[in-house]
């Protein structure tokens, strides 16, 4: 199993939502977040500065079997792409243990992907 975690542009998160849920991954948690980036801008509005570092973001995250894994992360490069800079990235790290509190279901039985 494997945890995927990805930060991408706010304005691309119903794609990546809809991308996802065609290569059948459908439940994930999302948040709305602010990062920074290599970029430094500033904005002076009617004389007063503004740093507008902090970039809106969502943060998603969702666990997958192993066989889920590629699709999952082609589905979020694939939708999230701009080519600017700022598109985000995606992080995928080993989960050693699952278990659905309901059921008792532990591993890949607590998924609920296929």
């Amino acid at each position: 199993m494997k945890k995927i975690e990805a930060i991408i542009r706010k304005s691309k998160f119903t794609e990546v939502r809809q991308s996802l849920h065609d290569a059948d991954i459908d439940f994930l948690s999302w948040w709305d977040v602010k990062g920074q980036g290599d970029a430094k801008q500033g904005l002076i509005f009617r004389g007063i500065a503004y740093d507008i570092n902090a970039i809106d973001r969502v943060y998603i995250s969702f666990v997958v079997r192993d066989v889920n894994v590629q699709k999952s992360i082609d589905a979020i490069l694939k939708s999230a792409y701009t080519g600017e800079s700022g598109d985000g990235r995606i992080f995928v790290s080993s989960i050693d243990q699952s278990i659905r509190i309901r059921t008792g279901d532990s591993g890949d039985e607590s998924l609920y992907n296929k």
